[in-house]
C-alpha cells in the first residue's frame, strides 16, 4: 500500500467515524427532546431569563398542541431512526423544517440559544452531504 493510499483510507475512516458520531448525537438529541415534550422530564426554562418574544411565540406553539403532538411527533421519530441508521435520509428531511425553525426562532426571538441552534443547523448539513447521494434522485427533475 502506497503512502497516498493510506492517507486517503485513514480519511475515507475519519469520515466515516464522524458522520456515525454526529448522527448518533443529533439523534439524541432529537429523541430526548421529543421524548420530553410527552413525559415532561427536563425543566422547563424559566420565562423570566428568555426575552418576550420568545416566551409568547413558545406559548402560543403550547397552546395550540403544535409543540406537544406535532414537533415533539417528529423529534422522537426522527430522532429514533437516526439513532438505528435506518431510512437517515427520511429523518433528515423530516427534521430540516424544524431545525430552520429552532435556527430562526433563536436568531430572531431568543438569541441565547443561537451557538446550539447553529450547531443544530451544521449537524443537519453535514448529515445532509455526507447521505447526498441518496438525495441526488429526488431532487432531478423529470
Amino acid at each position: 500500500m502506497t503512502t497516498a493510499t493510506a492517507t486517503q483510507t485513514r480519511k475515507f475512516a475519519v469520515g466515516r467515524y464522524a458522520t456515525i458520531v454526529t448522527r448518533v448525537l443529533t439523534g439524541l438529541l432529537f429523541a430526548t427532546t421529543g421524548l420530553n415534550g410527552f413525559l415532561m422530564f427536563m425543566p422547563a426554562p424559566d420565562p423570566s431569563t428568555m426575552a418576550p418574544e420568545g416566551v409568547a411565540f413558545s406559548g402560543a406553539l403550547y397552546a395550540t398542541g403544535y409543540m406537544l403532538q406535532l414537533a415533539s411527533g417528529v423529534q422522537l421519530v426522527s430522532g429514533v431512526l437516526l439513532l438505528v441508521g435506518r431510512f437517515v435520509p427520511l429523518a433528515l428531511a423530516m427534521l430540516a423544517p424544524m431545525v430552520v425553525n429552532i435556527f430562526l426562532f433563536h436568531v430572531f426571538l431568543e438569541p441565547s440559544g443561537t451557538v446550539l441552534a447553529v450547531l443544530v443547523v451544521a449537524a443537519e448539513i453535514g448529515l445532509a452531504w455526507a447521505y447526498r447521494d441518496r438525495f441526488r434522485p429526488m431532487l432531478q427533475a423529470r
